[in-house]
């Protein structure tokens, strides 16, 4: 039961043990993850044990197939999650590093370096490996963190946590450097979004409705992540079988997820050679596909689309999908209603996948590629804490270094400014 002024507290030990993390050097935070990955897998029963709680809880609750499998833990998920936590001890110590230095004529050294922010909020929904990358990742930068998993989630989060809380501390976690929020109540997010002084950043991860609520109400700075509106625009200069596994791979191959195409943008110059394949691929893949009249007259599977359509992220296996006149129909459309996470044409044609890398403004814009990329493993960055979709501080798949900001380390000798 949520009792008020203890997500303070938690963010009060929060901060007392943000000071001893964000100086302890590598050797000791890669110890500190390598146990936490060891506790992960020693502790395996107990975890399933929580987690089958959650999937049982979830099914009376009516919750969707595509989320019931973002919430399943089995012996391998745990393993590619400890694996995870091991990968990011692998990774360059984003703390410390000279950016850049100086001289100036009056004697004056000045050296810019990176350090932690400080302390981390993280609000995010039914996936508990979330917990564990969190946390992995926080602790590499030096951040303390408190977590605010989903309800869907509780009883797997609290396993998770406590199993990484408790394994972290053998190897020198500092206390109180690793808190779970262990209330489904959304007064806890309240709480939480308002320690000024305490909590340095928020970032939440989930739906649109979850964001839009943290971005609009907490008076601490958030970087904000997740919602993906994400189009695929198949340009009348495609080819055309790259364009259906392209369209196909969005789409299906993992649709909750925010990087998975919603909309499908038809050049209506290819739509009789490209839409009909395209439309039975996903029947057969069991896609529920809206759309507009064009569409529709391809085939009868096709529901119509209506304008709230066009701006859902379904996180399942519905699509919309729109015959458009030209690239510039398709931008417009794109503008209107993406959310300014990953956008993709595919073409030959080099103008106007040049024309549309341009004209579209999203963290990750594509040429003959699924969306599905955008991630911070697959990028090449070890682990993510999420894709920020705004512009401050980070945009796209947020890795160590974006978990730090800058500091100035200045020197001289006795120079007073005149």
């Amino acid at each position: 039961m949520y009792e008020v002024g203890m997500v303070r507290t938690q963010g009060e030990a929060a901060k007392q043990a943000s000071l001893e993390l964000g100086i302890l050097n590598t050797r000791v935070k890669n110890d500190i993850l390598e146990s936490m990955a060891e506790g992960l897998l020693a502790e395996e029963k107990n975890i399933l044990e929580a987690n089958a709680v959650d999937m049982e809880e979830g099914r009376k609750g009516g919750l969707r197939d595509s989320l019931l499998d973002r919430l399943l833990l089995t012996h391998d998920r745990l393993a590619q999650m400890a694996e995870g936590i091991r990968q990011v001890a692998g990774l360059p110590d984003p703390v410390g590093r000279i950016l850049s230095g100086s001289t100036l004529a009056n004697g004056l050294t000045i050296t810019k370096v990176s350090v932690p922010l400080g302390v981390i909020g993280i609000i995010y929904e039914a996936r508990p490996n979330v917990t564990a990358d969190a946390i992995a990742l926080c602790v590499k930068s030096g951040n303390a963190v408190i977590l605010k998993g989903g309800r869907e989630a509780l009883h797997s989060n609290k396993a998770v946590s406590d199993v990484l809380i408790a394994y972290g501390e053998k190897a020198g976690l500092p206390k109180g450097a690793v808190q779970f929020v262990n209330v489904p109540d959304r007064a806890a997010v309240d709480e939480l979004i308002h320690l000024e002084g305490l909590v340095d950043v928020v970032i939440p991860r989930g739906g649109a409705g979850l964001i839009k609520n943290v971005v609009h109400n907490a008076s601490v700075p958030v970087i904000e992540t997740g919602a993906g509106v994400c189009h695929t625009y198949v340009d009348a200069y495609a080819n055309v079988p790259m364009a259906v596994e392209i369209a196909m791979n969005a789409k299906v191959n993992r649709p909750s997820t925010c990087n998975a195409m919603e909309t499908l943008l038809v050049h209506k110059d290819i739509a009789d050679a490209f839409l009909p394949a395209m439309l039975e691929a996903y029947k057969k893949a069991h896609v529920t596909v809206l759309g507009d009249a064009r569409t529709q007259g391809y085939s009868g599977d096709v529901q119509p689309a209506t304008e709230e359509d066009w701006a859902t992220e379904y996180g399942d296996l519905r699509l919309s999908v729109k015959v458009v006149d030209s690239l510039e129909e398709a931008v417009a459309h794109i503008r209107r209603y993406s959310t300014g996470h990953s956008e993709a044409i595919v073409t030959d044609d080099y103008e106007n996948a040049r024309k549309f890398q341009q004209l579209v403004d999203a963290a990750a814009v594509y040429v003959n590629a699924s969306t599905r990329f955008t991630d911070g493993f697959e990028f090449g960055f070890g682990a993510e804490i999420g894709i920020s979709t705004q512009k401050l501080h980070a945009r796209g798949p947020m890795g160590l270094p974006e978990l730090t900001t800058t500091k100035y380390l200045v020197n001289g000798n006795g120079q007073v400014r005149k």
